[in-house]
């Protein structure tokens, strides 16, 4: 396994040569992902590639691996936690291990189980399998979407892969446009959400879904559903007793991601999710576990005293900096990194912290995915409040009584967001996906009204990001609210924006994050916790903390939600806002024509004179604009 890159090319006839350059520079280009070494499979009308980092059978688990005939052959990134256990069954079963990789595991069990065989897979991972007996090809991503995978169907039936939107780019056949529905998406969300990418020729395979392509089979190559979160059996028991189960449950899930061959570690913010993941290898480590933090020079808030106690309290060896605006502008790095538009400002500060932390360790462990699991979010309180208020009045009423309101009163930019009452009164106008979908945005449907140009929105035929929610709040007709609101973010900002930042900030590094709150039987365990367990009084992640009360210091328990993010409001002030405003309203921004030059110059103006807080607004464009012109 290791934390690794892998690219890959299949055409339909079987004699036609594939260019072994192009495969090459694809796999060159994921580098960073894999520095320890490459590897390459070339067989009939099929190519793949591989770049490695060691971390489990550092001396045998190189890649390509195939099985005993050498008729299957995989490239994997990843890691399957319970690659021992599969081992041991597979030997039983009469297969041979050539190595003691967890790579190996997924050839013998494609053998054994077909297409079902990630189903047995505990762990994070992407891999592409070729089976030389009957012409197919087996692409497949992991249950939550830890690990990244792209594929491009070029013309004649050509498939084009790899992990990373940049590898795929390296194919001179690939569709470059961009597509107007994801420009649209990603100023409403500031990502671009599964299954699309900024470009209209290549898509992402969603989380859960695996493509399988038959050659001459003829078939569409179209992804298929293998895991979903499905419906939600409430347990039973005292909530004393679930408080414990989820203890012991947790810990599980962290002992099985302690397993490597390399220096191991964890993220530490202060928050109760990583206070919890890194007391708990402490707990289970014979060494001082090593820990890393970061400080933001200009922040009001400083997560680092807090990092700190629980250091104290469990004595990890830790280690904590400051991070100042740096001297070149983030927004390119970031570009280089992300391959599509990113806007969520915690990437450049979660690049700079994994850049920081791999000094240290080449594992790390982080407590992302407890937010959307356990309901952390401040958004899910206040959706709850104002589902409330949407039952009460029927929705012509609240249309017609919330819609003008919303329009005429003055926006509050210095209240929290959630309490601005031009937002919440224009939620509530709408249905609670309207709702879902304003609290999830952040560019509001008006101002991105107001900076698209004609030509985008023509472009566009009506089209609104609300329609990428839709299909999964769908799903969910008839749930609990919160339960729904959770199904969408897990769904959508969890692999789209989470996991995408920790995955490429930690990669570009070449180091490997674990994530035990999204191990699979812990996400489908705690998907049964009832509601009001989840989220009481407003107070989110409540049984987590209640778990965690004796473990973790009180400080950490009862401190407010804090999110990594950057201080905005003190960086893109005063000359650097002007810098930025030349760099938006640069030659290239200009030839796309996307946008309203007009509103844009406003926006700047607004922000500068202090009448609204864009800050969001034109981070988003900055790194719209350092995607331009990469």
């Amino acid at each position: 396994g290791g934390m690794c890159g892998l690219a890959g090319i299949l055409v339909p006839n079987a004699r036609e040569p594939i260019d072994r350059g192009v495969l090459r520079r694809m796999t060159d280009s994921l580098l960073h992902r894999g520095p320890d070494g490459d590897g390459f499979y070339f067989g009939e009308g099929v190519a793949l590639g591989h770049r490695r980092l060691s971390i489990i059978d550092v001396v045998g688990g190189a890649q390509p691996i195939f099985n005993e005939d050498r008729q299957v052959v995989t490239v994997f990134n990843g890691e399957i936690f319970n690659f021992r256990e599969l081992t041991r069954e597979l030997s039983g079963l009469g297969h041979r291990f050539a190595t003691r990789s967890d790579t190996e595991v997924i050839v013998h069990a494609w053998e054994e189980w077909g297409e079902a065989c990630v189903e047995r897979f505990r762990g994070q991972f992407a891999f592409a399998l070729w089976d030389a007996r009957d012409a197919t090809l087996f692409l497949a991503r992991d249950r939550l979407g830890i690990k990244p995978l792209h594929y491009s169907i070029l013309a004649g039936g050509r498939i084009v892969f790899g992990s990373e939107l940049k590898a795929i780019l390296r194919h001179p056949d690939v569709d470059r446009r961009l597509d107007p529905k994801a420009i649209e998406d990603y100023f409403a969300f500031g990502y671009v959400p599964d299954p699309k990418t900024i470009y209209s020729g290549v898509r992402k395979l969603p989380p859960g879904h695996t493509l399988c392509v038959r050659r001459g089979a003829g078939t569409e190559a179209t992804p298929c559903e293998y895991w979903d979160l499905g419906d939600r059996q409430t347990h039973a028991g005292t909530e004393r007793d679930l408080e414990r189960e989820l203890f012991e449950r947790l810990g599980e899930a962290v002992s099985v991601r302690m397993l490597a061959e390399v220096p191991l570690g964890a993220f530490l913010s202060g928050g109760v999710d990583s206070s919890a993941v890194a007391g708990m290898m402490s707990r289970m480590s014979d060494g001082r576990i090593k820990t890393c933090s970061l400080g933001f020079e200009g922040a009001k808030t400083d997560e680092r005293p807090y990092a700190q106690i629980v250091a104290r309290e469990f004595g990890t060896d830790h280690a904590d900096a400051e991070i100042a605006w740096p001297d070149g502008a983030p927004y390119w790095r970031l570009a280089r990194i992300y391959d599509e538009p990113f806007a969520d400002d915690s990437a450049y500060a979660t690049e700079r912290l994994c850049q920081y932390a791999r000094r240290r360790v080449v594992v790390a462990l982080s407590g992302d995915g407890a937010d959307e699991l356990l309901a952390g979010y401040r958004r899910y309180p206040w959706h709850l409040r104002e589902e409330r208020v949407r039952g009460l009045l029927p929705a012509w009423l609240r249309a017609g009584l919330f819609g003008p309101l919303g329009a005429v009163y003055p926006k509050l930019d210095w209240a929290p967001r959630p309490l601005r009452a031009q937002y919440t009164l224009r939620s509530l106008a709408g249905s609670a996906l309207e709702g879902c979908a304003r609290s999830l945005s952040i560019v509001p449907d008006e101002v991105r009204n107001r900076l698209f140009s004609r030509s985008l929105k023509r472009d566009l035929q009506g089209y609104r990001a609300i329609e990428a929610l839709r299909p999964h709040w769908e799903r969910t007709a008839g749930a609990h609210p919160l339960d729904r609101f959770q199904y969408l973010d897990i769904k959508t900002y969890l692999p789209g924006d989470i996991l995408t930042k920790v995955d490429r900030a930690s990669m570009a590094h070449s180091l490997e994050v674990r994530v035990p709150f999204l191990d699979h039987h812990f996400v489908e365990w705690a998907s049964g916790i009832p509601a009001e367990l989840r989220l009481a009084n407003g107070v989110g992640k409540r049984i987590l903390k209640r778990s965690l009360s004796g473990f973790l210091p009180d400080e950490i328990l009862s401190r407010p939600k804090v999110g990594f993010s950057l201080p905005l409001d003190h960086w893109l002030a005063g000359p650097r806002l002007h810098v930025l405003r030349d760099f938006v309203m640069g030659r290239k921004l200009r030839e796309l024509d996307l946008f309203n030059e007009t509103a844009i110059e406003y926006v700047f103006s607004e922000h500068a004179g202090g009448r609204r807080d864009h800050g969001r607004l034109i981070w988003s464009l900055a790194a719209f604009a350092a995607f331009g012109e990469i």
